[in-house]
C-alpha cells in the first residue's frame, strides 16, 4: 500500500476554480477578523470545554464534531438560489464517492469525535444506495455517533421514511420556500408543493425529528413568512428561515436579502408574544430559536449573512466528489477521494483532515466579498 506523507497534501489542493491561497497559521489576524473572534469568544469557550486537541480542532479552538456529506450533485428540482436555470455540469459517476468510501470516511471522523452526520445533495434520495449508506452509518452509533440526519427537498421522502427510519435515520430537514403552489413553481422551476407538505407530515407521523428550511428572498416569498411561522403553532417541528446567500449562478443581490431582525418584526406583527428561547440555544447552534408560549413547535433564524456564527462553527463538509471543505464559503478544497484511491491509510486521511482544518479562517469574508468570488453552485457543494 502506498503511504501518503505530509508533502502530498499540497498536491490535493484544488486549482483556481476551487482554491485560494491558504493563510499563514502564525499570521496575525486582520483587525476585522480579530474583533469578530472577540465577539464570538464566549461561544468558542463553550466549544473548547471538553474538546480534545486532536485532528478535528482548528487553530482557533473550534472542535468540529458535525460532518455533512453530499451524496449526489443531481436534483429533481431547480431552485433559483441553489442551481443555475440551465443546470450544472455533473461529475461523472465514477468520480463520485462510492458507498464504501463514504463509510470509510465516516468511520475516520467518528473515531476522532464526530457525533452528528448529515447526508445532503443535490437530492440524496436520488441515490439508489441511500438506504445502505444510512444503515452502514447507523452501525457506527456504538462508536459515539448520536444522530444521522438528512436534508431533502421533500418530493419523494414521504414514501421512503419508514425504511429510512428502520435503517437508522433520526432527523430530516425539508427544504420548502413557499406555501403557495404558484410561487413554488417559480422558485423550483418544477411542480410538487403538495408532495412536500405531505412528506413533512409523514416524517412527523413516524416520529422523525423534522425541520422545514425556507430561504427568504425579498419580493419573491417574503410574504409567506407569517404562514410559515404558523406551521410551528400546531406542529412539533422547527421552521427555519435562512438568509439568502451568494453562490455561483444564483444571481444573488443584497437588496433581495431579508435580514433576521426584519423577519422577526414581521412575525411579531401577527404574534406579539413571539420571543427568543435563549435557554435552548446550543453553544454551536446556527439557528436562533423563537417561540410563542403554547406552540407545539419553534421558529429558527439562520443569520449567516447579517450575524455570522463563525466563531462557534463545528461543521466540516465533504462534497459528492470527495472534496473536504472546511468552510461553506471558502474556495479551498482537498480531495479525500483522491487520497483514498491513491492508497492512503487512515492515518494519512487524519493528517489531511487536520492540516485542512488548520487552514480554516476565523470567519467568512462577508457577504459582499463572497458575492464577488467564484464558488461552486450550492447543489455541487451539498446543502
Amino acid at each position: 500500500m502506498k503511504r501518503i506523507g505530509v508533502r502530498w497534501l499540497s498536491s490535493l489542493i484544488r486549482g483556481a476554480a476551487h482554491s485560494s491561497k491558504a493563510p499563514n497559521p502564525k499570521a496575525k489576524l486582520p483587525e476585522k477578523h480579530a474583533s469578530n473572534m472577540t465577539k464570538d469568544s464566549s461561544q468558542r469557550s463553550n466549544l473548547q470545554k471538553g474538546a480534545p486537541k486532536q485532528m478535528l480542532a482548528d487553530r482557533f479552538g473550534r472542535f468540529h464534531n458535525y460532518l455533512r456529506i453530499s451524496l449526489t450533485e443531481r436534483c429533481n428540482l431547480r431552485c433559483t438560489y441553489c442551481m443555475p436555470e440551465e443546470g450544472v455540469q455533473l461529475t461523472p459517476k465514477e468520480e463520485l464517492l462510492s458507498a464504501e468510501e463514504i463509510n470509510r470516511i465516516v468511520r475516520v471522523f467518528i473515531g476522532e469525535g464526530v457525533n452528528r452526520i448529515r447526508f445532503t445533495g443535490g437530492e440524496p434520495l436520488l441515490r439508489k444506495d441511500l438506504h445502505d449508506i444510512v444503515a452502514a452509518t447507523s452501525e457506527l452509533k456504538p462508536l459515539g455517533l448520536r444522530e444521522i440526519a438528512m436534508t431533502t427537498n421533500g418530493i419523494t421522502v414521504g414514501r421512503k421514511v419508514p425504511e429510512l427510519k428502520t435503517a437508522g435515520l433520526d432527523s430530516v430537514n425539508v427544504s420548502l420556500d413557499t406555501l403557495d403552489p404558484f410561487k413554488f413553481q417559480l422558485l423550483t422551476r418544477r411542480n410538487g408543493m403538495e408532495k412536500v407538505m405531505d412528506s413533512v407530515q409523514t416524517c412527523l407521523d413516524h416520529g422523525i425529528k423534522t425541520k422545514v428550511n425556507a430561504v427568504i428572498i425579498r419580493g419573491v416569498n417574503d410574504e409567506d413568512v407569517e404562514g410559515f411561522a404558523a406551521l410551528a403553532e400546531e406542529r412539533p417541528l422547527e421552521v427555519r428561515f435562512i438568509e439568502y446567500m451568494p453562490f455561483d449562478g444564483n444571481r444573488w443581490d443584497s437588496s433581495k436579502l431579508v435580514p433576521y431582525q426584519e423577519l422577526v418584526e414581521k412575525i411579531r406583527g401577527k404574534y406579539p408574544e413571539f420571543s427568543r428561547v435563549r435557554h435552548e440555544d446550543a453553544p454551536n447552534a446556527v439557528s436562533k430559536l423563537w417561540q410563542v408560549d403554547g406552540w407545539k413547535g419553534r421558529v429558527g433564524f439562520i443569520t449567516s449573512m447579517t450575524e455570522h456564527f463563525c466563531g462557534a462553527c463545528n461543521r466540516v463538509r465533504i462534497t459528492a466528489d470527495g472534496n473536504l471543505k472546511a468552510c461553506l464559503f471558502g474556495n479551498e478544497e482537498v480531495s479525500l477521494r483522491d487520497a483514498i484511491r491513491e492508497g492512503a491509510a487512515d492515518s494519512d486521511l487524519k493528517m489531511i483532515i487536520h492540516e485542512t482544518l488548520q487552514r480554516k479562517k476565523a470567519r467568512h469574508a462577508g457577504m459582499f466579498d463572497i458575492a464577488k468570488d467564484t464558488m461552486r453552485p450550492m447543489t455541487t457543494i451539498g446543502g
